[in-house]
């Protein structure tokens, strides 16, 4: 078998998934779509693009419905989503001919720059690669390219952080982007800093990060936020496929995942996959499921997974959430293996979104925990729960919570 140096350790691809990062919905109404991820679940806006602005002379943009691109996040990094209009497709690359494709794109995060020119090279010989070079707004460095069902994955290195200021860069530092291949080494973020205030820019002119909510406050461990509860990572990803087979073997083989878990409910096979600890990072549901699951048609999106601080920060986004009108749908729990307590609300576009709060992680074999061996989930929902091995265990949300 074939191996690649990563930064002096061998690996059967030259590069290694390290988190997911962030994901793009098409939206019909982009002011909508705000006030669900903004107001509702708590992501700022550290940038917004106008692609009738930013293209080129000679590309037509008189098709464009709204041609808005809100960044929005929830930690340090630039973006965590992209919301768009699904008429500006054609200028963000969208897959031609796959309307119910409607996420955009949902990306890996790799460790270095050198991992993502490498993973080009090795992708382009097994796939379709759809663009490669920097990203602007955003920093980071990508390779996009296409799933065996049309979907857009990317892998990246190096997302701009937006720090207390909370100014992003500003469009001079656009003149650092690429559309294509690129010289290798490049110059760090600092040195492009430096470079740019010698010449007189200042960050001062970048977008000012943008915060939704109105004046209530509640107490969240002890900080004082807009909502009771805040998102502190993303994952997982969950996406219909019409040949499982095909999907599995491309995340595994290709991109390195690994099957924690295969669910067989009502006749049908569900493929949970990992790429680190956690019992998994992608979910990949057959899509004749998905009337039986009461998603929507228009999608071939399962949901999107937004972990929560703690088990309450939970229970208090249900009640919250619910009292300001978002709807709830039921999932059966044979499909939430590795997670007990979650619930899935629905956005202006009826998206699944997954809450939770807890994720169970493997151990050092990669073995996952016995299906006996898992917590019986009780309704209604138990005031505090007793703590697993692993409960808060794993990752942290790095920074303030606001």
């Amino acid at each position: 078998m074939t191996s690649y140096s990563v930064e002096g350790v061998k690996f059967p691809r030259p590069f290694r998934i390290r988190r997911l990062g962030h994901f793009g919905f098409n939206l019909s109404d982009i002011d909508a779509g705000i006030d669900f991820y903004g107001r509702l679940l708590g992501f700022d806006m550290p940038d917004m693009v106008h692609l009738k602005m930013l293209a080129p002379p000679d590309v037509p943009t008189d098709f464009i419905v709204d041609d808005r691109v809100p960044f929005m996040t929830f930690n340090s990094d630039h973006h965590a989503m992209i919301i768009a209009h699904p008429s500006v497709g054609p200028i963000i690359g969208d897959p031609e001919g796959h309307p119910e494709v409607t996420m955009s794109h949902f990306t890996w995060q790799v460790g270095s720059l050198e991992e993502v020119v490498n993973a080009q090279q090795y992708l382009s010989e097994k796939t379709k690669l759809i663009r490669t070079g920097r990203d602007m707004p955003g920093s980071n460095w990508h390779c996009y390219f296409s799933t065996p069902e049309g979907q857009t994955c990317e892998l990246y290195y190096g997302m701009e952080q937006v720090g207390i200021n909370g100014r992003s860069k500003p469009m001079p530092y656009y003149d650092r982007r690429f559309d294509g291949e690129f010289p290798m080494p490049q110059i760090s973020d600092f040195t492009e800093r430096d470079q740019k205030i010698e010449a007189g820019v200042s960050m001062e002119d970048g977008f000012q990060r943008t915060e939704f909510g109105d004046d209530r406050r509640y107490d969240v461990g002890g900080v004082m936020l807009r909502r009771p509860f805040k998102v502190t990572s993303l994952g997982p990803v969950a996406v219909f496929v019409e040949d499982m087979a095909a999907s599995v073997a491309f995340y595994t083989e290709m991109l390195g995942f690994k099957v924690t878990e295969t669910v067989t409910y009502n006749g049908h096979d569900f493929v949970f996959l990992r790429h680190g600890n956690e019992h998994h990072s992608l979910k990949l549901y057959p899509l004749e499921s998905r009337a039986m699951l009461g998603l929507s048609e228009h999608s071939r999106t399962v949901s999107m997974g937004m972990r929560l601080g703690s088990y309450q920060q939970l229970k208090n986004a249900v009640e919250w959430l619910k009292s300001e009108g978002v709807t709830f749908i039921d999932q059966p729990p044979e499909l939430n293996p590795g997670i007990d307590y979650t619930v899935f609300g629905l956005d202006p576009d009826g998206h699944a979104i997954q809450l939770y709060y807890y994720m169970e992680q493997l151990d050092w074999e990669g073995k996952r925990r016995p299906v006996e061996s898992r917590r019986a989930v009780t309704t209604p929902w138990p005031d505090t729960i007793e703590a697993l091995e692993d409960t808060y265990a794993d990752q942290t949300f790095m920074g303030p919570l606001g």
